[in-house]
Order: C-alpha cells, then structure tokens, then sequence
C-alpha cells in the first residue's frame, strides 16, 4: 500500500518473511533472533527452524509466497548446503523471483578463500551476510525491500 504524504509517496509495506535454517544446521537460537529482529522490522515472520529439509523448505515457501526468505547459518556448512537449496528454490516457479538471502558462518574455515559470497550470489541468492559484517547491513537490506529509506546503502555482497 502506498499513501501520498506532502506530494510524496510513503511505502507502508509489512513484508511476510520466511525464517530458516539448513538441513545439517541444528541450531536454533540464531533464527530465533532473526526472527525478533525481522519483527523489530515490522515483518511478520514464519520460522521454519533448523535441520529443515530442502524440501520442506521450498514446499513451504511455495505455498505461502513469503516476500522474502532467510536463511540463517552456525555450522559452516552454509555455502556448502545453500547453494544445493537455491537451485532447488530457483527451479520452483512459484519462487524463481522471490529474494532469498542468506548469512551466518558461511564455512568452516572462518573465511575459505574469501569467495563464498561470489558463489552463494552465483548461484541465485540475492544478498550474502557474512558474519563478521555485522547486522546493519542486513537491515538496510530489509528496511529497502519493505520500501522504508535505508539509513545507509545495502551492505549486499
């Protein structure tokens, strides 16, 4: 919905997220205050949890359209797992075009050869959140996707 405010138009978007972590990614707490933060936002928020199978994930994601997809990672094996479950996301056509990011420990060298960002956007995520970048980034990122001025530019890699 957009509402024109002083000859300018304002975007008043609440943007429905999707929340989840990989298959091998146990843990729980990180996607727990992803899911505050998105809320903080003014997202509404669906946190499918860790260890959640490719194919839940994109069955779910298909059947409620989210604008946006999250996917939070502790273990390292981020890289490694996400680029499996973009192309799987990309090959739905209910979700070719829906943006899907993706952050956390990418790897398990803290680092690997300083490409994993190149890869995970090569292979079709929108945006890659390491996580030595901190969250302002990712929240810029968000505030522009629900239409809000970002306070600063969007830290995608």
């Amino acid at each position: 919905m957009t509402t024109q405010s002083a000859g300018t138009l304002v975007a008043r978007t609440r943007l429905d997220v999707v929340v989840t972590g990989l298959s091998s990614d146990a843990h729980t707490w990180n996607l727990v205050y992803l899911q505050l933060l998105l809320e903080e936002l003014g997202c509404g928020v669906t946190n499918l949890g860790g260890c959640t199978p490719d194919e839940v994930i994109v069955r779910e994601c298909a059947d409620s359209r989210p604008d946006l997809v999250v996917i939070g990672s502790l273990n390292g094996h981020g890289c490694q797992d996400g680029v499996r479950l973009i192309a799987a996301m990309r090959a739905c056509p209910a979700l070719a075009a829906t943006p899907v990011v993706i952050g956390g420990k990418l790897d398990v060298a803290g680092g690997g050869d300083g490409h994993n960002g190149d890869r995970l956007l090569a292979a079709g995520f929108d945006a890659v959140f390491e996580d030595t970048g901190g969250l302002h980034p990712f929240r810029s990122f968000v505030r522009t996707l629900a239409g809000r001025p970002a306070a600063a530019s969007v830290g995608a890699r």
